[in-house]
């Protein structure tokens, strides 16, 4: 049982690493998200810049180049409040 309970504290831990929070990381943070490159970047922090901050991961299927499946991927590393903790992933 302690080998379990080590290995799941350690993919605790390592996935607590990877929250972007989408209303305040910047586009070098952003582009931590895999797929995330410097164009969809951009376009997070203008959609938040015009129309405020996102009140769920799922709003950012309302950015341009965002559909349901994308978010879908993301989903798990992003954040709305909070601070953004990055781990890089590429």
């Amino acid at each position: 049982m302690k080998p379990f309970l080590t290995v799941f504290l350690m993919f605790m831990s390592a996935a607590a690493l990877a929250a972007v929070n989408i209303n305040t990381a910047s586009q070098q943070e952003l582009e931590t998200l895999k797929g995330v490159g410097p164009a969809k970047a951009r376009a997070i922090i203008q959609y938040r810049e015009q129309r405020g901050p996102f009140a769920t991961a799922q709003d950012l299927r309302r950015v341009p180049g965002f559909g349901e499946k994308t978010v879908r991927k993301l989903e798990a590393d992003l954040i709305v409040s909070g601070p953004t903790v990055v781990e890089s992933r590429r």
